[in-house]
């Protein structure tokens, strides 16, 4: 073989396996998250492939002609590439909330595979290529560079490029047609014979219209998630992202807050601004723009400032969850750590964090760092408000509660009736607000703090007229709760570690 075919093939099956890598962080988003876990289970099952399929790719090369085993692994890989899709899609569902274990299980079966078999490609190009053994380091090193080099690209090609310009099931397609059409090529190429036998060419076809049928969740996608939009009643309308209904819309009532967390914000928001004062709010995360619209059509004149991840949900908002832009609203896309610097200091009456998932946890959004950078855009008596999902232990609550501690003077949760156990029950006057459960009570929960004392005792008011009363965790009671929890620093942010996703067994389900 020519070395410039060799290197070809080499670089570009290696870079096939990268292209995969990448994007099956987006096929499995919609089912496991976007977590730590998530990548390493890829990075392991990816590495594993490469290893096993490099291992027995030599092996075979070893015992026949390798010319012969290059388009067979190629049109293998391709079709394997088809099958992931499918794969993920059947079995995702199935795994759902379970765990690293599970992501690592849908990993393994959507692509140690295709991973394994196009790796196998460099070995058998390497064995075609050594002449004579005075020239075996220079032909092995050469090849394992360009390999190494295709594996770059890919990266960095699908990265940048690939993810933020298609939808993730396309280019997957794509990359398998585009073997399948290399492995045909390298036969008639080489003469190698057949490519692939008829029973081969039923599974290419059989792959190939599965990747096509298979159901999958996402109506809209972007480089950050998965979206869909389900419409609840004549006028409602709840944002899906990926593993988590996210936001939810009255397009005939801005007012209304269907989530319980989000009626906290409004509730804290109704302690600082009692008669519908305006505000200047700064929000960490858009969604589906609640927030937003709930103080333009409660607190009028009031402005807001967005900062959020994904521009896809801004044209979602626009396109069909009533978002009306206007001189109150100003929308900076990109990663709230980076364009926070556009945010002007000693400027907010409020900060809305509303940037955490059920899985997915944008770390540096978590520390100490940033919670000192609201604080420096914060007016002297402002109110941060961070929504935290978490069950179980609430270790991650916990974390977060004591790391906003170690930045505001006063800090304060509110849970569900008996998010806490015994603790946060009694009020301002003594009086006990909910009865204990047999367990604590996991799910949202809202942090508040601030330099300035918090309006505990009207928060408190405002739960006696619900009727069910919500726990507020504050004072002697929240030290007790935070008691040996880490603060989060860039240094050290665990927090997919600390989080507790999904309930557990002995959790009672959340209404």
């Amino acid at each position: 073989m020519p070395p410039f075919a060799a290197a070809v093939l080499v670089f570009l099956s290696s870079a096939a396996v990268l292209v995969l890598e990448i994007l099956a962080a987006r096929l499995l988003a919609p089912y496991v998250g976007v977590t730590l876990e998530t990548y390493t289970a890829i990075i392991g099952v990816i590495l594993a492939g490469i290893a096993v399929g490099s291992w027995l790719g030599g092996k075979a090369a070893d015992a026949r002609d390798p010319r012969g085993l290059l388009s067979p692994l190629l049109i293998m890989g391709g079709a394997l590439a088809f099958a992931s899709i499918p794969v993920i899609d059947l079995l995702g569902a199935s795994l759902r909330g379970g765990g690293p274990v599970a992501t690592t299980v849908l990993t393994v079966l959507g692509f140690f595979l295709p991973a394994a078999v196009l790796s196998g490609v460099t070995p058998a190009v390497i064995k075609i290529q050594l002449a004579s053994l005075e020239e075996t380091g220079r032909v092995v090193g050469r090849l394992s560079a360009l390999s190494t080099a295709g594996a770059i690209f890919g990266t960095f090609f699908t990265g940048f490029l690939l993810v933020a310009a298609f939808p993730t099931r396309p280019v997957v397609r794509a990359t398998a047609v585009f073997l399948i059409v290399l492995g045909v090529g390298t036969a008639v190429y080489l003469r190698s014979g057949r490519s692939v036998t008829a029973g081969g060419m039923v599974a290419v076809l059989a792959a190939g219209t599965l990747s096509f049928v298979s159901p999958h969740p996402c109506e809209y996608e972007s480089a950050y998630y998965c979206a869909f939009i389900v419409e609840e009643g004549d006028t409602g309308r709840a944002l899906h992202l990926d593993t988590l209904r996210h936001s939810y819309v009255d397009l005939a009532d801005p007012s209304h807050l269907e989530f319980l967390y989000t009626q906290w914000f409004g509730d804290t928001i109704g302690t600082v601004a009692p008669d519908g004062e305006p505000l200047t709010a700064l929000h960490i995360g858009g969604g589906g723009f609640t927030m937003p619209g709930y103080l333009r059509s409660e607190h009028p004149g009031s402005s807001s400032t967005v900062l959020e991840v994904d521009p896809l949900l801004v044209e979602l908002s626009k396109e069909k969850l009533g978002l009306e832009l206007g001189d109150d609203l100003d929308i900076l896309t990109g990663d709230a750590r980076v364009t926070v610097a556009e945010v002007a200091d000693d400027t907010y009456d409020v900060v809305i964090g509303d940037a955490f998932g059920g899985v997915a946890v944008p770390w540096h959004l978590a520390t100490e760092e940033f919670t000192q950078l609201m604080r420096d855009r914060m007016s002297a008596d402002g109110i941060y408000m961070m929504n935290v999902i978490d069950y179980g232990p609430r270790d991650f609550l916990r974390a977060e509660v004591a790391t906003l501690g170690a930045v505001f003077e006063h800090v304060a949760v509110i849970g569900r009736p008996g998010a806490f156990g015994d603790l946060g029950r009694t009020g301002p006057d003594g009086q006990q607000q909910a009865p204990v459960p047999d367990e604590p009570v996991g799910g949202n929960h809202v942090v508040i703090a601030s330099d300035q004392p918090l309006p505990i005792e009207a928060l408190f008011a405002t739960n006696r007229s619900r009727a069910r009363v919500d726990a507020i965790l504050h004072g002697a009671e929240l030290q007790t709760f935070i008691e040996g929890a880490p603060v989060l620093t860039d240094d050290r942010a665990p927090v997919d570690q600390l989080l507790t996703p999904r309930p557990p067994a002995t959790e009672r389900p959340i209404a």
